[in-house]
């Protein structure tokens, strides 16, 4: 078994969270709580493993991440 890590952005807004993973298109989920929301993302992301490795596609993962923040004005 390999193990493999990815980004996870988790938002909260008014009607819970959202979450997903930047590096791969399409993997996000969402739940009523912080952690379940974690957990369904962790689930995804392994669903969507498991179907690139079937599918023969490669796995690729970044050397590196940053998270910052940036003030618009408007």
């Amino acid at each position: 078994m390999k193990i493999y890590r990815f980004a996870a952005v988790i938002e909260k807004d008014k009607d819970g969270y959202f979450a997903y993973c930047p590096e791969l298109q399409g993997c996000y989920t969402c739940g009523d709580t912080y952690e379940e929301a974690r957990q369904n993302l962790e689930d995804a992301i392994r669903l969507h493993v498991e179907d690139r490795i079937a599918d023969g596609e490669d796995i690729v993962t970044p050397e590196s991440l940053a998270l910052t923040t940036v003030q618009v004005a408007v």
